[in-house]
């Protein structure tokens, strides 16, 4: 049997990368969970732009 994980957003924000070379990001939720993103290096690449293009602006 799994064992039982709580449920919550309380977490950090985390980014592995697994054997296989995908890379798997984690996303803390409000109200609870996770949002869960698995990409490829071009997909990160272009995440990151995005992302460095908002909060630099």
């Amino acid at each position: 049997m799994a064992a039982m994980k709580p449920r919550t957003g309380d977490g950090p924000m985390e980014a592995e990368r697994e054997p296989r070379g995908l890379i798997i990001l984690r996303v803390p939720l409000e109200g609870g969970g996770r949002l869960v993103v698995s990409v490829n290096e071009a997909e990160a690449k272009n995440l990151f732009e995005v992302l460095d293009g908002v909060v630099n602006s």
